[in-house]
């Protein structure tokens, strides 16, 4: 039998959400109603420009909440093509800290936890961030393996975003709070048959084009 030609490489572009009023007040969650701020609109459309003069993006693929979806709509727009919305970008789910503000959150002990041991915590009735890292990781491969050889955006959240990042570069889960990821900020990684290459990390005004393999 012939052998078959390996799959090409699929570059997924990982975009933050713009800025919103909450950003870096609140942990929002996934309480809905949440919109870009004035900001946050310029950002979404300032990257949506930025991505569309790569002139091969083939999809854009967007976490249901709100914040994500008007982010998202900008650089549709701008490399004429829809938005598909994929629960698996969905922001972690926070459970009773959801809405409180991280300035109370600091205070609590747990909060060293999270950030120096993030593998062995679960939010209070909500997900743990190794249950975060597993579905944001298999919906990336699910859309790696329906683009072979092609470009497309991920329009997640931060710690979604940081998530999938620490996978790619083998990072373990409990430094990927190391990681930054800024609103509208772009994270490059190249997807192939021997491990995903990263291309770049929280990028938020380079020429996407430069991003190749040296």
């Amino acid at each position: 039998m012939p052998k078959k030609n390996p799959p090409k490489p699929t570059v997924v572009l990982f975009v933050r959400h713009g800025q919103t009023p909450t950003t870096g007040k609140k942990l929002p969650g996934r309480a809905p109603g949440l919109h870009l701020a004035e900001r946050g609109v310029r950002q979404a459309e300032a990257v949506g420009q930025r991505i569309a003069a790569l002139n091969g993006v083939k999809a854009i693929y967007s976490s249901p909440m709100e914040r994500t979806q008007e982010t998202a709509a900008p650089i549709a727009k701008a490399c004429k093509l829809r938005v598909r919305t994929h629960r698996g970008l969905i922001e972690a789910d926070f459970g009773t800290w959801t809405g409180k503000n991280l300035s109370s959150l600091r205070k609590l002990p747990e909060w060293t936890t999270v950030q120096n041991y993030p593998s062995g915590f679960r939010f209070p009735r909500g997900e743990s961030f190794s249950e975060m890292q597993t579905r944001m990781t298999g919906a990336i491969t699910e859309l790696v393996g329906k683009h072979p050889g092609e470009t497309i955006v991920a329009v997640s959240h931060a710690d979604t975003i940081k998530a999938a990042v620490a996978d790619a570069v083998g990072t373990p889960l409990d430094l990927f709070q190391r990681i930054v990821i800024s609103p509208c900020s772009v994270s490059a990684v190249m997807y192939t048959m021997n491990g995903p290459i990263v291309l770049a990390i929280n990028s938020t005004g380079d020429d996407l084009a430069a991003l190749v393999p040296s």
